[in-house]
């Protein structure tokens, strides 16, 4: 299992802010200098529809509150948290590389051990990758968009790493029973793979319920990872632990992260 300190027992004895009831960590059989570290809609100082911990500069949120926010995230990380500017797309880049000005991408990677890769999420899917070896991480945004248009392919690659190796585990996002998509979303996964067809269910009126998990889970196995974990969660179900674009339109976001730790 991932080795790591209890972050709030971390923060009492170096005298840091506790963020209690409101981190999660991947559970995966990963080596033990992989960390990983998922929040909540718990612990910040956001307020109304932001309420409490969105780490999203781009969702209106104040920025001192944002900011704040970031800060008690950021001192349960050990390294620079690298942010990406998100655009639903299926680029990579190395998370040390943008920290000064973050880039348009979906995805980071890293083998230096010198940032953390971290994508936000509010109901699309963060995956989180790293090797056996535990020399490379990597973690990617796939809502939909992404999914079909190669976002975990990209990421995988720019990993060097052969995807026998990698684990890849699968943060919160929409689950299925709330995923309500129309006709070309079926069609933008079926055309590449018929099998896709298995993650919809219709439900009348060419729409269907869409299971993302599942979907992530065929791209993944198509790439050659077989180590796949996590997919438990509903971001708009689980309506008091995560934040939710799809259930309540103007709302923060969470970050998954993922590092190389020297411990």
């Amino acid at each position: 299992m991932n080795k790591h300190f209890s972050p709030n027992s971390l923060a009492a004895g170096l005298g840091l802010p506790e963020i209690s009831g409101s981190l999660l960590h991947a559970d995966w059989p990963a080596p033990a200098n992989v960390r990983t570290l998922i929040t909540t809609r718990q612990g910040g100082v956001s307020q109304g529809r932001y309420a409490s911990l969105n780490l999203g500069d781009h969702v209106g949120d104040a920025p001192a509150a944002v900011a704040e926010n970031r800060r008690r995230v950021q001192v349960h990380v050990p390294v620079p948290l690298a942010y990406l500017r998100q655009v639903h797309g299926n680029r990579a880049v190395p998370a040390a590389e943008s920290l000064a000005a973050p880039p348009e991408a979906d995805a980071s990677f890293d083998r230096s051990g010198r940032a953390a890769c971290a994508v936000m999420t509010a109901d699309c899917l963060p995956v989180l990758f790293c090797n056996r070896a535990g020399s490379a991480v990597a973690a990617a945004h796939a809502g939909w968009r992404g999914l079909a248009g190669g976002v975990l392919e990209n990421t995988i690659a720019a990993m060097q790493t052969l995807p026998a190796d990698i684990l890849a585990w699968l943060g919160p996002a929409i689950g299925p029973d709330a995923f309500e998509v129309g006709a070309d979303v079926l069609t933008a996964f079926t055309q590449v793979d018929p099998a896709a067809e298995a993650a919809f269910q219709p439900i009348g009126s060419s729409k269907y319920l869409a299971d993302i998990y599942l979907l992530a889970t065929q791209i993944l196995r198509r790439a050659g990872v077989s180590q796949i974990y996590g997919g438990e969660h509903c971001t708009v179900l689980e309506r008091d632990r995560f934040f939710s674009y799809r259930r309540d339109g103007q709302t923060g976001r969470m970050i998954s992260a993922i590092w190389l730790s020297p411990e």
